[in-house]
C-alpha cells in the first residue's frame, strides 16, 4: 500500500476513466512547467545503475522500462515525463491529420483483471502540430513517436492503399527529425482502416520502400499484430530485413477479446465494452510472441520492445529473458502510480545480481536456454 493506492486511485476511480486518463496527463503537463517540480519528481522516483543501462539500435538508455504509446497522445506532457524515471518514452498514436478518435465512452476498466479495454480510436492532434510541439523539447531520453493511419471515423469512405502508404508516409516525413526513434503502428485495434491490411504479404515492403527514399535519420520499428504463428513472424523478418533503418518489432494488443486472453472477470462485464483489452489479460498472449520472435531473428540486427501486463519486476524480467531488450508500461500507471516505475527498475537491479549479470543486455533471450 502506497500514497497513490490508498488515497490518489480510489479518487481517480470516482470519476469516468477517460476523464481520469485526461485529467492525468493535464495535471502532469502543468507541473512540468512548475519550477522545480520536475527535479523534485526525478530526485524522488528515478532509480539510477550501472547494470541497467543498455544501447539498442544505437540509442542509450539509463534503464530499459519505457512508457508506451497511448498515454501521451500528443507529446503535451513530455516536459514532466521526463522526470518520472522511464528510461524512454513513447507518444502517441500520432497520424498525419488530426482525429477526434471514436464516440465516448472508449475507455473502460476490468479492476478485478488489473486491465483496461481501449477503443480510443486514435484521438491526436495531428503530425503538424505534434512536429511543431516536439521542435522546441529536447528530451533527456530517448523519445519514440509511434505514427498510424490517420482514422476519418466509421462514416469515412473506404481508403485505397495509395491513401494508407501516403498518411504513414506523411507523418514519418514531419516527424522523424524530432525523434530518438520511430515506431509504425502497423495493426492498431481501434482504427477502421488497416486493422488487417499490413498482414497481408508485400504491403509491409511496400511502405518500407517508400520510406527508404527519405533518409530516415532514426531507428523505425514495427508494431504488429501478436500473431505468434511461425510463418507469420518469419514473413515479418524477411519484409523488414532489406531496410537497413527498420531495427526492430513490437506486439500491439490484440483486436476485440480472443480466445487467448485470460480473464477472472466474468465474461458479461467485459463483453459489452468495445475495443482492446491491455493489462494482465494479455501477458501470456504477448510473452508468446516474444519467444516465438526472439528465436527467429537475427542477433544484433533487430531488436524487440515488449510490452502487455508488466506490472513488476519480475513480469518485465520475464520479458527481456524471453528476447526483449527493452520493456513499456502503461497499464500499471493507472492501478499502480508513478512510483511503479522506480520499483520496476529497482527489483530489476536486485534479479539481474541474483543471476550474476553484469549488465541487463546479457540477460535477453537466456530464458530460453
Amino acid at each position: 500500500m502506497n500514497l497513490y493506492t490508498a488515497l490518489l486511485r480510489p479518487l481517480m476511480f470516482r470519476f469516468d476513466p477517460e476523464t481520469a486518463h485526461f485529467v492525468t496527463v493535464e495535471a502532469c503537463r502543468i507541473a512540468g512547467l512548475i519550477p522545480l517540480v520536475p527535479q523534485l519528481s526525478r530526485a524522488c522516483l528515478e532509480y539510477s545503475a550501472t547494470e541497467l543501462e543498455t544501447e539498442v539500435a544505437g540509442l542509450r538508455f539509463a534503464n530499459p522500462i519505457g512508457l508506451a504509446a497511448g498515454w501521451d497522445k500528443s507529446g503535451r506532457a513530455l516536459r514532466m515525463l521526463d522526470h518520472l524515471g522511464f528510461g524512454f518514452v513513447e507518444i502517441g498514436s500520432i497520424s498525419a491529420r488530426r482525429s477526434a478518435g471514436n464516440p465516448r465512452p472508449r475507455l473502460f476498466r476490468l479492476p478485478q483483471d488489473r486491465s483496461i479495454v481501449v477503443n480510443y480510436g486514435l484521438p491526436n492532434d495531428g503530425a503538424e502540430v505534434v512536429a511543431m510541439r516536439l521542435a522546441s523539447h529536447r528530451s533527456r531520453a530517448p523519445l519514440g513517436v509511434n505514427i498510424v493511419k490517420t482514422n476519418d471515423g466509421f462514416n469515412a469512405p473506404a481508403c485505397s492503399d495509395e491513401d494508407i502508404l501516403t498518411d504513414y508516409e506523411r507523418s514519418v516525413v514531419l516527424m522523424h527529425s524530432h525523434a530518438s526513434y520511430i515506431t509504425l503502428n502497423l495493426s492498431c485495434p481501434n482504427a477502421k482502416d488497416g486493422q488487417d491490411y499490413f498482414a497481408l504479404p508485400g504491403i509491409i515492403s511496400k511502405l518500407l520502400e517508400r520510406l527508404g527514399s527519405h533518409n530516415i535519420d532514426c531507428p523505425v520499428f514495427l508494431k504488429v499484430t501478436p500473431n505468434p504463428d511461425p510463418a507469420a513472424l518469419e514473413r515479418l523478418i524477411t519484409e523488414a530485413e532489406p531496410f537497413a533503418f527498420v531495427r526492430g518489432f513490437i506486439f500491439n494488443l490484440p483486436q476485440g477479446k480472443p480466445a487467448t486472453l485470460h480473464f477472472t472477470t466474468p465474461q458479461t462485464n467485459w463483453n459489452r465494452m468495445p475495443g482492446a483489452v491491455a493489462g494482465k489479460p494479455v501477458e501470456r498472449l504477448i510473452n508468446t510472441c516474444i519467444r516465438e520472435l526472439y528465436c527467429r531473428m537475427p542477433r544484433g540486427r533487430f531488436f524487440i520492445i515488449g510490452a502487455g501486463g508488466v506490472f513488476n519486476a519480475e513480469d518485465a524480467y520475464q520479458k527481456i529473458r524471453l528476447g526483449a531488450s527493452l520493456v513499456q508500461i502503461y497499464t500499471a500507471l493507472i492501478y499502480e502510480g508513478p512510483a511503479v516505475v522506480k520499483r520496476i527498475n529497482r527489483g530489476l537491479s536486485a534479479l539481474l545480481k541474483r543471476d550474476g549479470y553484469k549488465h541487463v543486455s546479457e540477460a535477453v533471450g537466456q530464458g530460453l536456454c
